[in-house]
């Protein structure tokens, strides 16, 4: 059952800290800032049609809900001052608009003054502080501190603390393209795209780029997190930027994409999630949000529109998909989606990554249980969804070689069109969901997990989704033969799946039927107080909390598997 995975760490292509992207930016971080200011100041505008009182009413809507957020739902990490800055914009705009003695032109100057004030606080908050010596520090600590736990689980006796007889290699491993990132990083720009599961993915991810020996990547991470000491030290040393998802007003989230958009232009390679946010229902992303997507697509038309026609302002699209056997916020995750039905509202963050106290109560547990974790990097892509090739040229899906800037060309010379590259962002979005899907790499504890559910949905075929969730626990058990059965069912179906592409199989999955049962049932959802499958003293199938089943069935959705039942 071995597999090729990466047990290396990897030479890095750029040695000296100098030559990393991300340090050329953040000696001009000053600078940068007052730049993301100026470009999201003058998207605002254009999208006002610098109308006096379409603005007027972008500020006032502003205003209104930094208020609200203020109020509702306040944060640690909030600037000490935050009160005073929202109150301050609110007495100018009252005096502002009440003045008889100000003209039309008047009010203006004063309206943007104020989106100047708003534009450059949003900058500087979002931007990171990426310090070469923090990031080495973090390196280690990151290294060092998950390699002893490993050594602890797996190694006997008194000195398994500083045993290397595992690295991390054996316990997170890396598939997929690595050659590929390493070779396209040395020629263009990388934009990573993962799944998002768990608060872990960031931490997990800069240790990825690092075991790969790429420099590092800027990547926003969700403001919440700096609540936290010990991930607020982590989240700046690894090159992060902020992202507050309270804030959902048009100027925060064009000063949001203009960052994102310019620091693309900058060659400072970059990892954003997609999906927006952790998904809440176990799947793999469906629907993206696109608004930092889009910023791929701006950046290169902008790269081109430069002259960049090389490889060195190319962009490149490479899409990771995350594979845990558990996840630790599963259980508040799911309750989160069952109880929002879809619909996008304002909410407190509410996880067991609350403290560092149970961040690291967590990593203990992990490190010293015996699942595993594997991160698939899939095929780079161009920014229209096209594979490319190690050296960064592009191939329609019919194998011939194009010229992705003749996609941006109008009259013979590159131009802005935002009709256009909406398009080409939604087609984008649409590859990134279809290499998510390729590239997931199936566990015994999907396998199990996605079977149990689907045989209870069966047994219970009259009831809706949320009255089956309702069904007593202590009711519910699936004889182990019929169990067994139906396990082998689903596990042809997916080898038939992985013999067509469609998916990745994990080495354990090619082993004996109960072994690989035995296997996701200690597996699956082990960390949790209420385990989600167990065998009872009868040998049958049981579960503790149906709705945690539900999410790691959810792992398996999208490859039409529910139609075997």
């Amino acid at each position: 059952m071995a597999e090729g995975y990466i047990k290396h760490q990897y030479e890095p292509i750029l040695p000296q800290k100098d030559e990393w992207p991300v340090v050329k930016l953040s000696k001009t971080r000053k600078d940068f800032v007052k730049r993301v200011a100026e470009a999201s100041k003058k998207s605002v505008l254009e999208i006002t049609g610098n109308n006096l009182d379409l603005l007027k009413e972008e500020l006032e809507t502003t205003l209104y809900r930094e208020k609200l957020r203020i109020k509702q739902n306040p944060w640690a990490v909030d600037p000490d001052d935050e009160s005073d800055f929202w109150r301050n914009v609110k007495h100018v705009l009252v005096q502002t608009s009440s003045d008889p003695h100000l003209n039309k032109s008047q009010k203006k100057k004063k309206y943007l003054e104020v989106l100047d004030d708003i534009s450059m606080r949003y900058a500087e908050e979002i931007a990171s502080n990426f310090v070469h010596t923090h990031y080495k520090v973090t390196r280690r600590i990151v290294t060092y501190g998950f390699s002893r736990l490993l050594n602890a689980a797996r190694v006997k006796g008194i000195k398994s603390l500083f045993s290397n007889q595992y690295t991390l290699q054996d316990k997170i491993q890396i598939v997929g393209e690595t050659d590929q990132i390493r070779e396209l990083a040395s020629k263009g720009t990388i934009v990573m795209v993962p799944t998002h599961f768990s608060n872990l993915d960031s931490i997990l991810i800069g240790w990825i780029i690092s075991v790969l020996g790429l420099p590092p990547f800027i990547y926003g991470a969700g403001l919440n997190l700096f609540n936290i000491g010990i991930f607020a030290y982590f989240m700046n040393a690894l090159g992060a930027y902020k992202v507050d998802r309270r804030k959902k007003n048009l100027l925060y989230l064009e000063t949001l994409k203009t960052y994102s958009s310019e620091a693309i232009q900058f060659g400072v390679h970059s990892l954003f999630f997609p999906g927006g946010t952790r998904s809440r229902s176990g799947m793999i992303e469906k629907k993206l949000k696109l608004g930092l997507l889009s910023t791929a697509v701006e950046a290169q038309r902008c790269n081109y529109q430069r002259g960049d026609n090389g490889l060195s302002g190319k962009v490149f699209i490479v899409p990771v998909t995350i594979n845990y056997h558990f996840v630790l916020e599963a259980p508040s995750l799911i309750q989160e989606h069952l109880s929002i039905t879809g619909q996008e509202r304002y909410y407190k963050e509410r996880d067991e990554f609350s403290t560092s106290y149970k961040i690291s109560k967590f990593l203990v547990k992990f490190f010293t249980k015996g699942s595993d974790i594997s991160v698939s990097i899939g095929k780079a892509m161009d920014v229209l969804g096209n594979y490319v090739d190690n050296a960064g040229n592009s191939f329609d899906r019919n194998g011939r070689k194009i010229d992705t800037r003749d996609y941006f060309v109008s009259n013979g010379k590159v131009t802005v069109d935002t009709q256009r590259e909406e398009e080409y962002t939604h087609h984008l979005g649409r590859r990134i969901v279809e290499e998510f899907h390729i590239n997931n790499r199936v566990f015994s504890s999907h396998l199990v997990a996605f079977t149990a559910f689907q045989l209870i949905k069966r047994e219970n075929r009259k009831l809706d989704l949320y009255n089956l969730l309702r069904l007593p626990e202590e009711d519910i058990f699936l004889v182990y033969v019929e169990f067994k059965e139906a396990c082998e069912m689903v596990l042809k179906k997916i080898f038939e799946l992985e013999a067509m592409g469609r998916l990745q199989v994990a080495p354990h999955l090619r082993q004996d039927i109960d072994e690989i049962i035995s296997h996701g049932l200690d597996n699956v959802g082990m960390y949790h107080a209420k385990r989600p499958l167990i065998k009872n003293n009868n040998g049958n199938i049981e579960t503790q909390d149906l709705s945690v089943l539900h999410f790691y069935h959810n792992r398996l959705i999208g490859y039409d598997l529910e139609k075997l039942f």
